[in-house]
């Protein structure tokens, strides 16, 4: 799950997880059945007097009409978008500050002496990307060779190799990752995956909105920037030729929506039946270039995703000419290295996906963009210092307790459903007894002593990063699953579900204002941290979630009878998400969105009645006007505030499963009943629904 933070006041990271850690307290207290409820007064919250901007609400918006506006509208008009990017929200300030953070500790070990070996890898790392002049001084000579090996390609067998090596790095039209066995969660598989696109998403080349056609055609004259760039000879012609090559391609995809779909990708095949089902493409000399070999006494199998793609996209493949190839590998290679080459190609780069894609203004500058290389290929090293200094262990029990208040809440909401059987039922709850959580870092720590690092050599650092990352994943293919595994680090402002595991996890980051704020209203919190811990534990009960079962084993595990009454429930949220327009002829897809939608709707239903039972049957205080469910639902809008730019917007909705903001917000309350209790919204309100035409899951 993707998640938008704030506008407020800096505060050291340090204090504000002292206050968390007194916050949960307060709320897991609160929570405990037997326990008598006292309300609290809390300090100054950074956002408000008690959590909530209530100056940035346009009062004078109806909450049945717009309810995103009513909570943020004052707030949206005078938004300005920073140039270096696409919006300005609350999730957007929240990572600035950890942005901001992470670069304050590795600017840090640029002075400091007696650093272990870990450390100083972390300080030279940073030091290689930060290093622009050295980067001017190299020019194009760390490539000179890989754009030579492309340029001497012979065979479409040579060019399935070169597509599969990951020292290159460049462009496959089949991608391949090594991730935990849907049907076998006790075991690693290798997944095989349509690729081959330098644009977003299929639509960009095949629908006719305007955006998307500006888009494509902008696309084209980038592709001939960046091989002239590189003094590549007759560029118009050969980008021409990449783009009509890759428009092939694109209308051989799977839709973004059929993608989510895990029944549907989960095809394993051994590896000659792959190579009978797709016999153009060189698939054993790809697997050798990614030392992809046959376990013991066995030939492996391979999962295919998108089944019906793989031989159209191998026609394609083998029909295309090897000097085609060559100038799309070379287009490839020279994109996805541009950041670590002279700024020309950086710019050239910047200049078609931050500003024609995303509508950014400027770049993000050099240091900003350091730390996030650091992130990108030592996460977990830097991630370390991170939370010796910005998260303390203690807050990682308190913070399990808040989410265990969440669970019980969620139990007792499963056992009251009058659409499923006690056959499903059990196996629900049993899925919930077997959640994992884990919360703010590792428990172990990620091994970096096989990465090697040249303070001075960006371009291998990023070259060597792909191949350790590949190289730490394949060395444990054939062995067992590492459950202690994070797919985040740290500082990542983000939190997610992972159905393999079934586990729910939260990075240290996500913890602050104003999803958390241990100043802030019990009510706000609920609706903020409350929702997004209910939204990822519902994960594993949406439309895609609730087919793995307790152990992460996709399996069917209701009765038809159930299955048909719940895709009959989010079938109606399909239709309501498909009405919404974001930009003038582009549509939400329902369908794509629909687990996320899910997520917003049950987590704010399992939060709201998280806060319920935390008061223990007392009646809140009123607050400025506002009540407990009041102050809750508006917490949760304010979460949700983003004003973005169009080229983004475009972005979301045409490839992005989480709706626009505004409808995260109103697509969602307008299914809970407290919000129509709350703000007397009434029939003849633009978000009114009949009461059997909300959508109400868990």
């Amino acid at each position: 799950m993707r998640l938008p933070p704030s506008e407020a006041a800096l505060v050291g990271m340090g204090e504000i997880m002292r206050r968390v850690v007194v916050l949960l307290a307060v709320l897991v207290t609160a929570a405990c059945a037997g326990n008598s409820y006292t309300f609290h007064d809390h300090g100054r919250a950074e956002l408000g007097a008690w959590g909530f901007d209530a100056d940035g609400m346009d009062r004078g918006a109806q909450p049945g009409d717009d309810f995103f506006r009513y909570a943020n509208g004052k707030w949206y008009d005078a938004a300005v978008i920073p140039p270096e990017r696409a919006n300005v929200g609350s999730f957007t300030s929240l990572r600035i500050r950890s942005e901001e953070q992470l670069q304050a500790i590795l600017d840090g070990l640029q002075g400091q002496t007696g650093l272990d070996p870990e450390q100083t890898k972390v300080r030279d790392l940073y030091r290689s990307y930060v290093d622009t002049d050295r980067i001017e001084q190299l020019g194009l000579k760390p490539a000179e060779a890989d754009l030579r090996l492309i340029a001497d390609l012979k065979t479409h067998g040579d060019v399935a190799r070169a597509m599969a090596s990951i020292r290159l790095g460049t462009e496959s039209i089949y991608g391949a990752f090594i991730a935990v066995d849907s049907k076998n969660p006790n075991a690693y598989s290798v997944f095989l995956t349509q690729a081959g696109l330098g644009l977003p998403d299929r639509d960009y080349y095949l629908i006719d909105e305007k955006g998307s056609v500006a888009a494509r055609t902008a696309y084209h004259s980038f592709i001939a920037k960046m091989l002239a760039l590189a003094g590549i000879a007759d560029a118009q012609k050969k980008s021409d030729r990449i783009f009509a090559l890759e428009t092939e391609i694109a209308k051989a995809h799977w839709p973004a929506a059929e993608r989510r779909n895990a029944d549907n990708t989960y095809n394993p095949m051994k590896v000659s039946e792959l190579e009978a089902f797709a016999p153009e493409f060189d698939w054993a000399g790809a697997l050798k270039e990614l030392e992809i070999g046959n376990p013991s006494a066995s030939e492996r199998a391979l999962v295919v995703r998108e089944k019906s793609a793989f031989p159209v996209l191998a026609k394609l493949f083998k029909s295309t000419p090897v000097s085609v190839w060559r100038d799309y590998l070379t287009f490839h290679y020279l994109r996805s290295h541009a950041a670590v080459l002279p700024k020309r190609f950086d710019e050239a780069n910047f200049d078609f996906y931050g500003k024609v894609l995303s509508g950014n203004e400027k770049q993000l500058e050099r240091s900003k963009r350091g730390a996030a290389f650091v992130d990108d290929n030592m996460g977990e090293a830097s991630g370390k210092i991170y939370v010796t200094q910005h998260f303390p262990p203690s807050a990682k029990a308190k913070a399990q307790a808040l989410v265990d208040n969440l669970i019980a809440t969620y139990v007792e909401h499963i056992k009251t459903r009058d659409w499923m059987t006690p056959a499903t039922k059990q196996q629900a709850l049993e899925k919930l007894s077997h959640l994992r959580v884990k919360i703010g870092y590792p428990e172990k720590w990620r091994d970096y002593s096989l990465y090697q690092v040249d303070p001075n050599d960006v371009f291998g650092n990023a070259t060597r990063g792909a191949e350790f990352e590949w190289h730490r994943r394949l060395a444990r293919l054939d062995g067992s699953v590492d459950r202690s595994e994070w797919g985040m680090t740290p500082p990542t402002v983000n939190a997610y579900y992972n159905a393999r595991g079934n586990e729910i996890v939260f990075p240290a980051a996500i913890l602050q204002p104003p999803f958390f704020d241990a100043n802030a209203d019990d009510a706000v919190n609920y609706g903020g941290i409350g929702a997004v811990i209910g939204h990822e534990i519902s994960h594993g009960f949406d439309d895609q979630g609730s087919k793995f079962d307790a152990m992460g084993v996709l399996r069917n595990w209701w009765t038809p009878e159930d299955r048909m009454n719940f895709e009959a429930k989010t079938g109606v949220l399909v239709t309501q998400y498909n009405e919404y327009v974001p930009i003038e002829g582009l549509h939400v897809n329902g369908k794509l969105t629909l687990g996320e939608n899910i997520g917003d709707l049950s987590g704010l239903t399992i939060s709201t009645a998280a806060y319920h039972r935390s008061l223990n049957g007392r009646r809140p205080p009123v607050r400025d006007g506002f009540t407990g469910d009041q102050r809750l639902l508006l917490g949760f809008a304010q979460i949700w505030r983003e004003k973005s730019r169009e080229g983004y917007m475009r972005q979301r909705v045409l490839s992005n499963p989480h709706s626009p903001p505004m409808f995260r917000v109103d697509g969602t309350v307008r299914n809970v009943d407290d919000w129509y209790d709350a703000f007397r919204v009434q029939p003849g309100d633009k978000y009114y629904l009949a009461p059997d035409a909300r959508v109400h899951l868990w």
